[in-house]
């Protein structure tokens, strides 16, 4: 092996172990656990645990945010990231500094390499070793880990969670979770720990999370039984079992979807409270103040600029509702790459009525599907024929032509992957042309 010296350096060294990820290798938590226990990975602070189809970033960020604000030392571990890797992990709000990470991967390869024979590990399992290391040195008071994949098989399940947060679940992977909502619940499900609080925030989740609740006898948190919602177009309230808070503003994070994760975080907060005291002021200035790249996220200026990571039909469904409560606006072009797996005809017709030029693109990975063969997804759809404005070689090229065209009071979305949404904002914030600027 070379003398590794960055965080570049290990990530390519992980991705080269095993370039076709779990095939060829066993699934489970044996391999991950063993080289964990060999490097004594443990948490001595309260562990929350978020997996979910859709809502666990935004979930994690406002937890994290309210947290922040209670005056603890929070770190958040997510996937995937946008830009850069360091992303993944946030100290006290903070994204962690590469050369921090790099002494905890090589401790992670000395512990794989003991015995003379190395475990096995995928890039995902090796980088969430080494993040879990860093973790557990950084004298924190409180963590956030977001699932990967699914949850019962997710490396980020070594560790026993004290709360458990399951958002909505819908169909995605399901050539790893299996082909139903069912299937995939009880894959969520396996984050569940007897005797320990688990906040269901789908309004109607799969019987099968419900059926691993009573089986493993955690402390079910149900949406609309043990912890409801109310508002008016100012203010929203929330009731649990033990709390309640009025007059609420809404999320900073902008869509209809945020206020049940939001309603998941206060029931995962207060059924913590005893561990974590939380003022309601710190919850008040933690959902004013919390940020998230990505997730309906709106760039000032003209045209409209929105990001977002959707990236299922379910979630891409979601921006579409947000998209259409943004009032009217001449013409919307789409910035859209997704990957090759996912059921690309499915979520274009969820969006596909309010979008009137697409501009495809290819994404740096193998997974994704060709801007060809999203043109090709396109004209499978019934009704009237979507307008391909173009293909393009990056997400970034595709802007540069959507804002070239767009007039001043158009509206530009960016979306269908992490990758997407990456590409765009690999040299910060994009920035709209002058001619808008002017006009």
């Amino acid at each position: 092996m070379k003398d590794l010296k960055t965080l570049s350096d290990w990530l390519a060294y992980c991705e080269g172990l095993h370039p076709k990820g779990m095939q060829g290798i066993e699934l489970g938590l044996d391999r991950i656990r063993r080289v964990a226990q060999r490097l004594g990975v443990r948490f001595d602070c309260p562990v929350f645990t978020v997996a979910g189809t859709n809502g666990k970033g935004s979930t994690c960020a406002m937890l994290e945010s309210i947290l922040l604000q209670a005056g603890y030392r929070v770190g958040v571990f997510t996937s995937p990231h946008l830009v850069h890797f360091e992303e993944r992990l946030r100290i006290g709000g903070e994204n962690v500094n590469a050369s921090d990470l790099v002494n905890a991967f090589a401790e992670v390869e000395a512990a794989r390499a003991q015995g003379g024979e190395a475990v096995a590990l995928t890039y995902f399992e090796f980088t969430t070793l080494a993040i879990l290391l860093h973790m557990t040195r950084s004298q924190l008071d409180v963590a956030v880990l977001e699932v990967g994949l699914g949850g019962r098989l997710d490396a980020v399940n070594l560790i026993d969670t004290d709360c458990a947060i399951i958002t909505s679940i819908d169909l995605d992977h399901m050539e790893l979770l299996g082909p139903d909502r069912e299937s995939i619940g009880y894959e969520k499900a396996g984050i569940m720990r007897t005797g320990k609080p688990v906040i269901v925030s789908d309004p109607v989740p799969p019987q099968s999370v419900l059926d691993r609740g009573l089986e493993v006898g955690a402390d079910l948190w149900r949406v609309g039984r043990d912890f409801t919602t109310s508002g008016d177009q100012q203010q929203w309230g929330w009731v649990g079992r033990s709390r309640r808070y009025s007059g609420l503003a809404y999320p900073a994070l902008r869509g209809a979807n945020q206020l049940l994760n939001a309603a998941g975080v206060l029931a995962a907060l207060t059924a913590m409270h005893a561990r974590l005291p939380v003022t309601a002021q710190a919850v008040r200035n933690g959902l004013a103040f919390v940020e998230l790249p990505g997730r309906f996220q709106i760039v000032p200026g003209q045209p409209a600029l929105v990001l977002d990571v959707a990236h299922n039909p379910h979630s891409v469904a979601a921006l579409a509702v947000n998209l259409d409560a943004m009032g009217f606006f001449p013409v919307t072009h789409a910035v859209f790459g997704a990957m090759a797996d996912k059921d690309l005809v499915e979520m274009l017709s969820r969006v596909a009525p309010i979008i009137d030029n697409w501009y495809l693109t290819d994404l740096p990975t193998p997974r994704a599907a060709t801007a060809d063969a999203l043109a090709k997804a396109l004209t499978a759809l019934p009704g009237r024929r979507a307008h391909v404005a173009g293909r393009y070689g990056s997400p970034q090229a595709a802007l540069d032509a959507a804002i070239a065209s767009a007039g001043s009071a158009d509206r530009i979305v960016v979306f269908g992957s992490f990758y997407t949404v990456g590409g765009v904002l690999m040299q910060g914030t994009p920035r709209l042309s002058a001619k808008h600027l002017s006009s």
